[in-house]
Protein backbone atom coordinates (compact mmCIF):
# COMPACT_ATOMS: atom_id res chain seq x y z
CA UNK A 1 0.00 0.00 0.00
CA UNK A 2 3.25 2.12 0.96
CA UNK A 3 4.08 1.47 -2.73
CA UNK A 4 0.73 2.38 -4.28
CA UNK A 5 0.40 5.93 -2.21
CA UNK A 6 4.31 6.67 -3.50
CA UNK A 7 3.08 6.12 -6.85
CA UNK A 8 0.09 7.54 -6.96
CA UNK A 9 2.01 10.89 -5.29
CA UNK A 10 4.66 10.81 -8.17
CA UNK A 11 1.99 11.03 -10.64
CA UNK A 12 -0.39 13.69 -9.36
CA UNK A 13 3.49 16.05 -8.68
CA UNK A 14 4.06 15.07 -12.41
CA UNK A 15 0.56 16.09 -13.46
CA UNK A 16 0.75 19.33 -11.31
CA UNK A 17 4.11 20.29 -13.11
CA UNK A 18 2.55 19.07 -16.84
CA UNK A 19 -0.89 21.21 -15.81
CA UNK A 20 -1.14 24.85 -16.80
CA UNK A 21 -0.64 27.65 -14.86
CA UNK A 22 -4.02 28.53 -13.22
CA UNK A 23 -3.98 32.11 -15.34
CA UNK A 24 -2.86 30.51 -18.45
CA UNK A 25 -5.16 31.81 -21.49
CA UNK A 26 -5.65 28.64 -22.71
CA UNK A 27 -7.47 27.80 -19.46
CA UNK A 28 -10.05 30.11 -20.65
CA UNK A 29 -12.16 27.57 -23.11
CA UNK A 30 -13.66 30.03 -25.86
CA UNK A 31 -9.89 31.68 -26.44
CA UNK A 32 -8.53 27.72 -26.44
CA UNK A 33 -11.11 27.10 -29.40
CA UNK A 34 -9.85 30.22 -31.29
CA UNK A 35 -5.98 28.81 -30.29
CA UNK A 36 -6.69 25.21 -31.77
CA UNK A 37 -8.35 26.46 -34.70
CA UNK A 38 -5.30 28.36 -35.48
CA UNK A 39 -3.39 25.66 -34.82
CA UNK A 40 -5.17 23.66 -37.43
CA UNK A 41 -5.16 26.07 -40.16
CA UNK A 42 -1.20 27.18 -39.55
CA UNK A 43 -0.87 23.55 -40.27
CA UNK A 44 -2.72 23.70 -43.84
CA UNK A 45 -0.47 27.39 -44.67
CA UNK A 46 2.63 25.52 -44.46
CA UNK A 47 1.25 23.49 -47.46
CA UNK A 48 0.52 26.67 -49.30
CA UNK A 49 2.88 28.30 -48.79
CA UNK A 50 5.45 26.20 -50.61
CA UNK A 51 2.94 24.62 -52.80
CA UNK A 52 2.00 27.81 -54.28
CA UNK A 53 5.73 28.89 -55.38
CA UNK A 54 6.95 25.58 -55.61
CA UNK A 55 3.72 25.44 -58.37
CA UNK A 56 5.50 28.56 -60.19
CA UNK A 57 9.16 27.89 -59.28
CA UNK A 58 9.17 24.23 -60.85
CA UNK A 59 6.12 22.98 -62.45
CA UNK A 60 5.13 26.52 -64.38
CA UNK A 61 9.12 27.47 -65.15
CA UNK A 62 8.18 31.08 -63.41
CA UNK A 63 11.17 33.81 -63.94
CA UNK A 64 12.37 35.70 -60.86
CA UNK A 65 10.47 38.42 -62.31
CA UNK A 66 7.01 36.31 -62.73
CA UNK A 67 7.86 35.30 -58.94
CA UNK A 68 7.06 38.85 -57.71
CA UNK A 69 4.22 39.38 -59.97
CA UNK A 70 2.95 36.30 -58.03
CA UNK A 71 3.44 37.90 -54.61
CA UNK A 72 2.34 41.13 -56.18
CA UNK A 73 -1.14 39.57 -56.56
CA UNK A 74 -1.42 38.32 -53.47
CA UNK A 75 -0.44 42.16 -52.21
CA UNK A 76 -2.17 44.42 -54.25
CA UNK A 77 -6.16 43.80 -52.52
CA UNK A 78 -4.32 45.11 -49.67
CA UNK A 79 -3.69 48.20 -51.92
CA UNK A 80 -7.49 48.73 -53.04
CA UNK A 81 -9.62 47.15 -50.74
CA UNK A 82 -8.21 47.78 -46.95
CA UNK A 83 -9.56 51.38 -46.22
CA UNK A 84 -12.81 50.53 -47.42
CA UNK A 85 -12.94 46.69 -45.66
CA UNK A 86 -11.44 48.66 -42.36
CA UNK A 87 -14.98 50.71 -42.32
CA UNK A 88 -17.04 47.84 -43.18
CA UNK A 89 -15.76 45.69 -40.65
CA UNK A 90 -16.96 48.25 -37.62
CA UNK A 91 -20.37 48.04 -38.79
CA UNK A 92 -20.37 44.20 -39.25
CA UNK A 93 -19.77 41.26 -36.86
CA UNK A 94 -16.39 39.91 -37.35
CA UNK A 95 -16.94 35.82 -36.71
CA UNK A 96 -18.61 35.34 -39.74
CA UNK A 97 -16.38 37.32 -41.57
CA UNK A 98 -13.44 35.11 -40.60
CA UNK A 99 -15.13 32.05 -41.21
CA UNK A 100 -16.64 32.70 -44.67
CA UNK A 101 -13.25 33.88 -45.68
CA UNK A 102 -12.09 30.59 -44.32
CA UNK A 103 -14.48 28.72 -46.59
CA UNK A 104 -13.64 30.80 -49.53
CA UNK A 105 -10.01 29.74 -49.70
CA UNK A 106 -10.60 26.63 -49.46
CA UNK A 107 -12.72 26.35 -51.90
CA UNK A 108 -9.90 28.51 -54.13
CA UNK A 109 -7.58 26.23 -53.46
CA UNK A 110 -9.35 23.23 -54.19
CA UNK A 111 -9.23 24.43 -57.65
CA UNK A 112 -6.31 24.31 -58.23
CA UNK A 113 -5.58 20.48 -59.34
CA UNK A 114 -8.72 20.61 -60.84
CA UNK A 115 -6.88 23.16 -63.16
CA UNK A 116 -3.92 21.01 -62.99
CA UNK A 117 -5.81 17.66 -63.75
CA UNK A 118 -7.81 19.45 -66.75
CA UNK A 119 -4.82 21.02 -68.47
CA UNK A 120 -5.46 24.89 -67.74
CA UNK A 121 -2.94 25.43 -64.81
CA UNK A 122 -0.91 28.28 -66.05
CA UNK A 123 0.66 31.56 -64.14
CA UNK A 124 -2.28 33.72 -65.03
CA UNK A 125 -3.99 31.53 -63.63
CA UNK A 126 -1.94 30.91 -60.60
CA UNK A 127 -2.03 35.38 -60.28
CA UNK A 128 -5.84 34.88 -59.95
CA UNK A 129 -5.19 32.40 -57.12
CA UNK A 130 -3.58 34.74 -55.13
CA UNK A 131 -5.39 37.75 -56.32
CA UNK A 132 -8.28 35.99 -54.18
CA UNK A 133 -6.39 34.55 -51.27
CA UNK A 134 -5.02 38.69 -50.87
CA UNK A 135 -8.69 39.57 -50.88
CA UNK A 136 -9.82 37.19 -48.01
CA UNK A 137 -6.75 37.99 -45.96
CA UNK A 138 -7.47 41.88 -46.06
CA UNK A 139 -11.08 40.97 -44.62
CA UNK A 140 -11.29 37.79 -43.14
CA UNK A 141 -7.42 38.27 -41.70
CA UNK A 142 -8.32 42.03 -40.50
CA UNK A 143 -11.88 40.19 -38.68
CA UNK A 144 -9.44 37.42 -37.02
CA UNK A 145 -7.28 40.22 -35.22
CA UNK A 146 -10.78 41.94 -33.82
CA UNK A 147 -11.78 38.79 -33.05
CA UNK A 148 -8.95 38.61 -30.91
CA UNK A 149 -9.66 41.31 -28.76
CA UNK A 150 -12.97 40.71 -28.13
CA UNK A 151 -11.97 37.36 -26.59
CA UNK A 152 -8.75 38.93 -24.40
CA UNK A 153 -8.29 42.07 -22.15
CA UNK A 154 -6.37 44.46 -23.58
CA UNK A 155 -3.38 43.80 -21.00
CA UNK A 156 -2.73 40.51 -22.31
CA UNK A 157 -2.74 40.55 -25.48
CA UNK A 158 1.00 40.53 -25.93
CA UNK A 159 0.55 36.93 -24.06
CA UNK A 160 -2.01 36.03 -26.15
CA UNK A 161 -0.80 36.88 -29.86
CA UNK A 162 2.61 35.34 -28.51
CA UNK A 163 0.15 32.10 -27.72
CA UNK A 164 -1.16 32.58 -30.99
CA UNK A 165 2.40 32.60 -32.76
CA UNK A 166 3.00 29.29 -30.75
CA UNK A 167 0.47 27.61 -32.52
CA UNK A 168 1.60 28.88 -35.74
CA UNK A 169 5.18 27.80 -34.68
CA UNK A 170 4.14 23.95 -33.96
CA UNK A 171 3.16 23.78 -37.33
CA UNK A 172 6.05 25.69 -38.56
CA UNK A 173 8.14 22.90 -37.05
CA UNK A 174 6.02 19.48 -38.00
CA UNK A 175 4.22 21.30 -41.26
CA UNK A 176 7.24 21.82 -43.98
CA UNK A 177 8.56 18.39 -43.65
CA UNK A 178 5.42 16.66 -44.27
CA UNK A 179 4.17 19.40 -46.57
CA UNK A 180 7.67 18.83 -48.54
CA UNK A 181 6.88 15.16 -48.23
CA UNK A 182 3.18 15.20 -49.78
CA UNK A 183 4.41 18.13 -52.24
CA UNK A 184 7.08 15.67 -53.25
CA UNK A 185 4.48 12.53 -53.15
CA UNK A 186 1.52 13.63 -55.33
CA UNK A 187 2.80 17.14 -56.51
CA UNK A 188 2.23 20.99 -55.23
CA UNK A 189 -1.29 21.26 -57.01
CA UNK A 190 -2.60 18.32 -55.88
CA UNK A 191 -1.28 18.90 -52.40
CA UNK A 192 -3.20 22.00 -51.87
CA UNK A 193 -6.33 19.88 -51.18
CA UNK A 194 -4.72 19.39 -47.63
CA UNK A 195 -5.12 22.89 -47.18
CA UNK A 196 -8.62 23.25 -48.20
CA UNK A 197 -9.19 20.21 -45.84
CA UNK A 198 -7.53 21.64 -42.90
CA UNK A 199 -9.74 25.15 -43.07
CA UNK A 200 -12.79 23.33 -43.16
CA UNK A 201 -11.44 21.76 -39.66
CA UNK A 202 -11.07 25.22 -38.75
CA UNK A 203 -13.86 26.66 -39.52
CA UNK A 204 -15.96 23.59 -38.07
CA UNK A 205 -14.31 24.75 -34.76
CA UNK A 206 -14.96 28.46 -35.25
CA UNK A 207 -18.72 28.15 -35.67
CA UNK A 208 -20.99 29.49 -32.90
CA UNK A 209 -17.90 30.42 -30.48
CA UNK A 210 -19.62 32.77 -27.84
CA UNK A 211 -17.91 35.93 -28.79
CA UNK A 212 -19.19 39.01 -27.64
CA UNK A 213 -20.06 42.11 -30.70
CA UNK A 214 -19.93 45.48 -28.22
CA UNK A 215 -22.81 47.41 -29.92
CA UNK A 216 -22.82 49.90 -32.28
CA UNK A 217 -22.60 53.88 -30.83
CA UNK A 218 -25.39 55.44 -32.57
CA UNK A 219 -26.63 55.50 -36.34
CA UNK A 220 -23.51 54.81 -38.90
CA UNK A 221 -21.41 57.49 -39.83
CA UNK A 222 -21.61 57.92 -43.39
CA UNK A 223 -19.18 55.82 -45.21
CA UNK A 224 -16.83 58.46 -46.67
CA UNK A 225 -16.69 60.24 -43.11
CA UNK A 226 -15.81 56.92 -41.31
CA UNK A 227 -13.64 56.02 -43.20
CA UNK A 228 -11.90 59.50 -43.48
CA UNK A 229 -12.30 59.16 -39.11
CA UNK A 230 -9.84 56.32 -39.34
CA UNK A 231 -7.49 57.75 -41.34
CA UNK A 232 -7.63 60.70 -39.60
CA UNK A 233 -7.08 58.44 -35.99
CA UNK A 234 -3.79 56.80 -37.59
CA UNK A 235 -2.66 59.79 -38.58
CA UNK A 236 -3.12 61.94 -35.30
CA UNK A 237 -1.56 58.84 -33.28
CA UNK A 238 2.46 59.69 -33.26
CA UNK A 239 3.02 55.76 -32.24
CA UNK A 240 0.85 54.48 -35.27
CA UNK A 241 2.24 56.44 -37.52
CA UNK A 242 6.18 55.76 -36.89
CA UNK A 243 5.48 52.29 -36.49
CA UNK A 244 3.50 52.12 -39.93
CA UNK A 245 6.78 53.58 -41.40
CA UNK A 246 8.93 51.42 -39.68
CA UNK A 247 7.07 48.23 -40.28
CA UNK A 248 6.21 49.23 -44.13
CA UNK A 249 9.71 49.26 -44.76
CA UNK A 250 10.36 46.19 -43.02
CA UNK A 251 7.75 44.78 -45.91
CA UNK A 252 9.61 46.09 -48.62
CA UNK A 253 12.81 44.28 -47.23
CA UNK A 254 10.62 40.69 -46.03
CA UNK A 255 9.21 40.83 -49.56
CA UNK A 256 12.29 41.31 -52.03
CA UNK A 257 13.98 38.73 -50.11
CA UNK A 258 10.71 36.73 -50.02
CA UNK A 259 10.36 36.71 -53.84
CA UNK A 260 13.79 35.13 -54.54
CA UNK A 261 13.96 32.15 -51.79
CA UNK A 262 12.46 29.32 -53.38
CA UNK A 263 14.73 29.86 -56.52
CA UNK A 264 17.62 30.62 -54.48
CA UNK A 265 17.05 27.45 -53.01
CA UNK A 266 15.99 24.94 -55.67
CA UNK A 267 18.64 26.78 -58.38
CA UNK A 268 21.70 28.18 -56.28
CA UNK A 269 21.25 25.29 -53.93
CA UNK A 270 19.59 22.42 -56.24
CA UNK A 271 17.28 20.91 -53.66
CA UNK A 272 13.84 19.15 -54.79
CA UNK A 273 10.55 19.63 -53.01
CA UNK A 274 10.77 17.52 -49.76
CA UNK A 275 14.53 18.97 -49.73
CA UNK A 276 13.01 22.69 -49.36
CA UNK A 277 10.46 21.36 -46.83
CA UNK A 278 12.93 20.01 -44.48
CA UNK A 279 14.69 23.32 -44.79
CA UNK A 280 11.47 25.54 -43.39
CA UNK A 281 11.61 23.56 -40.45
CA UNK A 282 13.66 26.23 -39.78
CA UNK A 283 11.35 28.87 -39.56
CA UNK A 284 9.68 26.23 -36.87
CA UNK A 285 12.39 26.66 -35.22
CA UNK A 286 12.74 30.35 -34.85
CA UNK A 287 8.70 30.85 -34.32
CA UNK A 288 8.93 28.28 -31.61
CA UNK A 289 11.67 30.30 -29.77
CA UNK A 290 10.05 33.52 -30.45
CA UNK A 291 6.97 32.48 -29.12
CA UNK A 292 8.27 30.80 -25.82
CA UNK A 293 10.26 33.74 -25.25
CA UNK A 294 8.90 37.18 -26.78
CA UNK A 295 6.95 37.62 -24.08
CA UNK A 296 9.74 37.73 -21.63
CA UNK A 297 12.06 39.43 -23.39
CA UNK A 298 9.65 41.87 -24.57
CA UNK A 299 9.36 42.20 -20.38
CA UNK A 300 12.92 42.49 -20.20
CA UNK A 301 13.66 45.25 -23.18
CA UNK A 302 10.25 46.75 -23.41
CA UNK A 303 7.84 46.44 -26.55
CA UNK A 304 9.32 48.84 -28.42
CA UNK A 305 12.82 47.45 -28.40
CA UNK A 306 11.94 44.22 -28.89
CA UNK A 307 9.85 45.13 -31.85
CA UNK A 308 13.39 46.95 -33.21
CA UNK A 309 15.21 43.69 -32.23
CA UNK A 310 12.72 41.55 -34.20
CA UNK A 311 13.92 43.36 -37.18
CA UNK A 312 17.59 43.38 -36.75
CA UNK A 313 17.63 39.40 -36.71
CA UNK A 314 15.60 39.33 -40.15
CA UNK A 315 18.20 41.56 -41.69
CA UNK A 316 21.31 38.94 -40.19
CA UNK A 317 19.59 35.90 -41.77
CA UNK A 318 18.93 37.83 -44.94
CA UNK A 319 22.33 39.18 -45.28
CA UNK A 320 24.53 36.27 -44.42
CA UNK A 321 22.59 33.91 -47.02
CA UNK A 322 23.65 36.37 -49.79
CA UNK A 323 27.39 35.43 -49.17
CA UNK A 324 26.38 31.46 -48.79
CA UNK A 325 28.20 29.27 -50.81
CA UNK A 326 26.45 26.87 -53.19
CA UNK A 327 27.19 23.95 -51.00
CA UNK A 328 26.11 21.45 -48.00
CA UNK A 329 27.36 25.37 -46.09
CA UNK A 330 24.55 27.24 -48.48
CA UNK A 331 22.02 24.70 -46.92
CA UNK A 332 22.81 25.53 -43.34
CA UNK A 333 22.72 29.20 -43.91
CA UNK A 334 19.71 28.75 -45.79
CA UNK A 335 18.21 27.04 -43.12
CA UNK A 336 19.86 29.93 -41.05
CA UNK A 337 18.21 32.84 -42.43
CA UNK A 338 14.96 30.96 -42.37
CA UNK A 339 15.23 30.27 -38.51
CA UNK A 340 16.62 34.31 -37.86
CA UNK A 341 12.98 35.08 -39.89
CA UNK A 342 10.87 32.94 -37.68
CA UNK A 343 12.56 34.61 -34.70
CA UNK A 344 12.59 37.93 -35.49
CA UNK A 345 9.49 38.20 -36.96
CA UNK A 346 7.16 36.81 -34.24
CA UNK A 347 9.65 39.30 -31.84
CA UNK A 348 8.45 41.75 -34.14
CA UNK A 349 4.87 41.10 -34.82
CA UNK A 350 3.81 40.57 -31.44
CA UNK A 351 4.57 43.35 -30.04
CA UNK A 352 3.52 45.74 -33.18
CA UNK A 353 0.44 43.94 -33.40
CA UNK A 354 -0.28 44.19 -29.24
CA UNK A 355 0.92 47.97 -29.57
CA UNK A 356 -1.41 49.09 -32.41
CA UNK A 357 -4.35 47.11 -30.33
CA UNK A 358 -3.60 48.50 -27.12
CA UNK A 359 -3.83 52.49 -28.12
CA UNK A 360 -6.71 52.38 -30.57
CA UNK A 361 -10.65 52.34 -28.71
CA UNK A 362 -12.68 50.12 -29.66
CA UNK A 363 -14.94 51.86 -32.21
CA UNK A 364 -11.98 52.15 -34.31
CA UNK A 365 -10.28 48.54 -34.38
CA UNK A 366 -11.87 47.87 -37.58
CA UNK A 367 -10.73 51.14 -39.33
CA UNK A 368 -7.25 50.77 -37.47
CA UNK A 369 -5.92 47.39 -38.46
CA UNK A 370 -7.26 48.13 -41.88
CA UNK A 371 -5.53 51.19 -42.30
CA UNK A 372 -2.21 49.96 -40.94
CA UNK A 373 -2.14 47.39 -43.07
CA UNK A 374 -3.09 49.34 -46.07
CA UNK A 375 0.56 51.84 -44.92
CA UNK A 376 2.45 48.76 -44.14
CA UNK A 377 1.42 46.38 -47.13
CA UNK A 378 1.44 49.30 -49.59
CA UNK A 379 5.68 48.89 -49.29
CA UNK A 380 5.66 45.87 -50.14
CA UNK A 381 3.94 45.66 -53.56
CA UNK A 382 7.12 47.69 -54.72
CA UNK A 383 9.27 44.92 -52.69
CA UNK A 384 8.22 41.81 -53.87
CA UNK A 385 8.33 43.67 -57.70
CA UNK A 386 11.81 45.23 -56.71
CA UNK A 387 13.38 41.80 -55.37
CA UNK A 388 12.02 40.01 -58.56
CA UNK A 389 13.96 42.29 -60.68
CA UNK A 390 16.91 42.78 -58.62
CA UNK A 391 17.03 38.64 -58.72
CA UNK A 392 16.56 38.68 -62.23
CA UNK A 393 18.80 41.00 -63.77
CA UNK A 394 22.11 40.77 -61.19
CA UNK A 395 20.76 38.05 -59.31
CA UNK A 396 19.18 36.04 -56.70
CA UNK A 397 21.84 37.47 -53.84
CA UNK A 398 21.21 40.96 -54.82
CA UNK A 399 18.06 40.69 -53.70
CA UNK A 400 18.92 38.43 -49.95
CA UNK A 401 21.51 41.34 -49.50
CA UNK A 402 19.09 44.71 -50.43
CA UNK A 403 16.86 43.40 -48.14
CA UNK A 404 19.14 42.64 -45.35
CA UNK A 405 20.98 45.40 -45.61
CA UNK A 406 17.79 47.50 -45.33
CA UNK A 407 16.14 45.68 -42.07
CA UNK A 408 19.54 46.29 -40.39
CA UNK A 409 19.65 50.22 -41.20
CA UNK A 410 15.37 50.16 -40.17
CA UNK A 411 16.63 48.73 -36.91
CA UNK A 412 19.20 51.30 -36.11
CA UNK A 413 17.49 54.86 -37.71
CA UNK A 414 14.14 53.00 -34.75
CA UNK A 415 16.55 52.63 -32.09
CA UNK A 416 18.54 56.04 -32.20
CA UNK A 417 15.75 58.41 -33.67
CA UNK A 418 12.02 56.80 -32.70
CA UNK A 419 10.42 57.19 -29.51
CA UNK A 420 10.23 52.77 -29.74
CA UNK A 421 13.65 52.83 -28.11
CA UNK A 422 11.76 53.78 -24.58
CA UNK A 423 8.53 52.50 -24.94
CA UNK A 424 8.36 49.86 -22.37
CA UNK A 425 4.76 48.89 -21.59
CA UNK A 426 1.58 49.17 -23.67
CA UNK A 427 0.23 52.45 -23.92
CA UNK A 428 -3.30 53.59 -23.02
CA UNK A 429 -5.93 54.10 -25.98
CA UNK A 430 -5.79 57.69 -27.53
CA UNK A 431 -8.70 59.79 -27.50
CA UNK A 432 -10.52 59.83 -30.88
Amino acid sequence: MDSDAQARSWLAERAARLALPSTDLLRDAVYRRLWLSILISSFGAQVTMLAIPLTAAVLLHATPSQMGYLTAMELLPFALFSLPAGVWLDRVRKLPVYISGELLVAGTLATVPLAWMLGWLGLPYMYFVAFVIGCVVVCAGTAAQIVLTQIVPRSRLVEAHARNALASSAADVAGPGLAGALIRLVGAPAALLADAFMLLASVTILRKLPVVEPPLEGAPAPFGGALKAGLRFVRHTHLLVVMALLVGAWQLCHHAAMVVQILFATRELGLNERQVGLCYIGVGLGTVAGSAFGNRISRRLGVGPTLLLGFAICGAGWLQLAFAPANAWGVASFVGMLTCFGFGAVLMFINFLALRQAVTPVPLLGRMTSTMRWLILLPALPGALLGGTLGEHLGLRWSLAAAGAGALLLALVGLRWTMLRGLRVLPEPAPH
